[in-house]
């Protein structure tokens, strides 16, 4: 009796362990599949290409536009003005009357000395037939010589006189002529600082208005002293006029192109920069006086330079760098050189290669070896703008 239950318990206990490896050969595979990792989804981003071509070169500063000439209107007589000939904001060209002093009492003075000079004359005809006559009885013995030196000298007196009658007219021309305020330059007039009917004189400060030359027009920009043997080596090999553009504060239109004629002749120790005078022609003026633009000078091209759009470029502990779209779908971070960024792009002077895939958008969801998918058209379009609202602030 007792052999038959020691013979049971055995069996139970082969059962139990049975069961148990089961258990172990069933169930811990499914509890290491549950446990894995699934693998990340592809990151959505839009990729562009490293592209190669002729790259200009600028410096970059901010100046302001001056007038190529400005001249105040003033009076140099005293006067009544009669008449205003202009119109504020009107285009003048040099020679137009902007506007008219009374001038009777300075053609009242010509009167006066052209009456003077005509007196003169009629003395000096008399004086002269006296002469011819005091010649006569002098060279017959009738005439002392004393009496026809006297004569001599009244004919010489007469004549000195009617030369100061006629500078008297001539500087009373030139005083009539100042009743006509004239532009003296090509260009357009500003606000007028006197009405009909005041008195102007030289002593007005302000004058008539202000005439001011648009077409050409100058700019005065500066750039870091650190420079300045670049343009002078690019100076010496070109041996002609470095281009310089002008943009708006934001670099959104173009204003003009001009040349650089100056580079003024000392540094500016307070700032450690460097002055510089552009000419632009301004026949449409989109350059107006007293207006702060950018100005570029074109220092040279680079020929097959390597450009990206700017938004690649990010910024790290360690300078610049970009994520570059490797074949297998992956993308590594890669350390890179900017020359410069002009017009939302980048000129890259090492670190990447021509027709390298980069990241354009979407850099702040990955790090090295994330798996990316590019997105195009509408869809990185969407991506783009999806990514300027949740971007984090640098």
């Amino acid at each position: 009796m007792k052999k038959k239950i020691v013979i049971s318990v055995a069996v139970l206990a082969a059962v139990a362990a049975s069961a148990g490896l089961l258990h172990l050969t069933h169930f811990h595979p499914m509890e290491e599949a549950a446990a894995a990792p699934a693998p990340a989804p592809a990151v959505p981003i839009v990729a562009g290409s490293v592209t190669q071509h002729d790259v200009p070169i600028y410096l970059t500063g901010v100046g302001t536009v001056i007038a190529y000439n400005t001249d105040i209107v003033r009076a140099q007589i005293q006067g009544q003005i009669t008449s205003i000939n202009f119109t504020e904001g009107q285009q003048v060209h040099a020679g137009d009357l902007l506007a008219q002093i009374d001038p009777r009492p300075y053609q009242a003075l010509i009167d006066q000395y052209a009456a003077n000079l005509e007196r003169d004359r009629a003395q000096l005809a008399n004086a002269r037939a006296n002469q011819a006559r005091y010649n006569q009885l002098g060279d017959k013995g009738w005439a002392t010589p004393q009496l026809i030196e006297t004569q001599n000298a009244q004919v010489s007196q007469l004549q000195a006189a009617i030369k100061a009658d006629q500078a008297l007219i001539d500087a009373a021309n030139v005083q009539l002529s100042f009743t006509r305020l004239t532009s003296p330059i090509e260009g357009v007039v500003g606000i007028r600082q006197i009405d009909v009917g005041n008195i102007i004189s030289p002593s007005n400060t302000n004058g008539l208005c202000v005439v001011t030359q648009l077409d050409p027009i100058s700019l005065i920009f500066t750039l870091p002293e650190t420079v300045l043997p670049q343009i002078q080596q690019q100076q010496r090999e070109t041996k002609a006029p470095l281009s310089v553009l002008a943009y708006n504060q934001d670099n959104t239109i173009r204003l003009g192109e001009g040349q650089l004629g100056l580079v003024n002749n000392e540094i500016l120790q307070t700032t450690g920069s460097i002055q510089l005078k552009a000419n632009f022609a301004n026949k449409k003026n989109g350059l107006w006086p007293g207006e702060l633009v950018n100005a570029r000078l074109l220092l040279n091209t680079r020929h097959n330079g390597l450009t990206v759009p700017a938004s690649v470029v990010q910024q790290g502990p360690n300078g610049p760098y970009a994520y570059v779209v490797n074949s297998d779908g992956t993308v590594s971070l890669r350390q890179i050189k900017v020359a410069q960024v002009s017009d939302g792009q980048a000129l890259i002077d090492s670190g990447l290669k021509a027709n390298e895939q980069v990241v354009v958008d979407g850099q702040y969801k990955l790090r090295p070896g994330t798996h990316v998918v590019p997105l195009h058209g509408k869809a990185a379009d969407e991506a783009v703008a999806q990514d300027a609202l949740q971007a984090p602030i640098p």
